[in-house]
């Protein structure tokens, strides 16, 4: 009301964000309250700027009971009301979801009878597949991973996992995105390129999954979200974002995650041990020409020669 007084200033995109904030918090809403919330956005939906459009659609996307004409007024697929929000499907399902790579789902995923192993390849593709994805992908790809039958990294030990989140959350007040991989990769046991791949992926998803493992709390994700990366914290739709997905994150997903990247690194297999130098020095002795060795006597005897025929010549 007092900016709506105030001459040229728009309120338009305050208020629907406003409205946006309002109506995703709730679990469900009555008939008035969805048929209200629709003709209220619609109005507001065209004649906002693209950003303001642009947050409105990122908290919608990750809403269960998003109005199905502000869904389509959005460009989002509709929602199934009747579904739990992001359900899981199948991981054979996700080759629609990276179209561009058509094979990307590692056979592997496919079994259902044991808890098969990662192998190196099937890892890479997941990992590659995961940090290739949209964000709504990467939810979608999470929740499915929940329900496959791949083998999940182990526990952190807990009190590992509490010392890493007092390190990571001064590392993150301090802003000390060195210290802060440093740890992480410690914590997770992982190399340090994969460390700072999760920390400087600009979506966030990676970093949801690595601090879930560590069993963080939500109130301490969101301030590593706000400190640590200035970009991502000055975006109230990613950070809210973030923290809806860090909230229903299952420790499964994120432990098969987890996996992925530690499997990525396929370790150094070394040869078989052969006495390569051992065995050449052996036969470079036995093929090899004897070296005559100086005779201690034999030199004796022809000094004392040479010195009598010297001693007669001079008489």
């Amino acid at each position: 009301m007092t900016l709506s007084r105030r001459e040229g200033v728009d309120i338009r995109p305050t208020l629907l964000r406003v409205l946006t904030d309002l109506y995703v918090q709730a679990p469900s809403h009555t008939d008035d309250e969805e048929r209200q919330f629709v003709e209220l956005t619609s109005r507001l939906v065209d004649q906002v700027d693209d950003a303001t459009r642009a947050v409105v659609r990122a908290r919608l996307s990750i809403y269960p009971h998003t109005p199905k004409a502000i869904a389509e007024m959005l460009g989002l697929q509709t929602p199934n009301a009747s579904r739990p929000p992001l359900p899981a499907r199948s991981i054979e399902t996700q080759s629609s979801i990276a179209t561009t790579e058509p094979q990307t789902v590692p056979a592997v995923a496919t079994r259902r009878s044991s808890a098969p192993s990662l192998l190196p390849n099937d890892a890479a593709r997941i990992s590659e597949m995961f940090f290739a994805a949209t964000p709504s992908e990467r939810a979608a790809i999470l929740f499915d991973l929940a329900e496959t039958p791949l083998k999940a990294a182990p526990r952190i030990p807990a009190a590992r996992a509490a010392q890493a989140i007092h390190i990571l959350e001064m590392a993150a007040f301090a802003v000390d995105t060195e210290n802060f991989i440093l740890e992480l990769g410690e914590a997770l046991i992982l190399p340090a390129q994969m460390a700072a791949r999760i920390v400087n992926d600009p979506g966030g998803e990676p970093l949801a999954c690595a601090l879930k493992m560590l069993d963080m709390s939500s109130e301490a994700f969101q301030r590593v979200l706000l400190f640590l990366n200035p970009e991502v914290g000055a975006s109230v739709a990613t950070v809210y974002r973030l923290s809806r997905l860090y909230d229903q994150l299952s420790e499964r997903s994120a432990s098969i995650l987890l996996a992925a990247w530690r499997s990525t690194v396929t370790p150094i297999t070394r040869a078989r041990y052969r006495p390569l130098l051992h065995d050449d020095e052996r036969h470079h002795v036995r093929g090899s020409a004897p070296q005559a060795r100086p005779d201690s006597q034999h030199s004796g005897s022809d000094s004392a020669t040479h010195l009598k025929t010297r001693r007669i010549s001079e008489e």
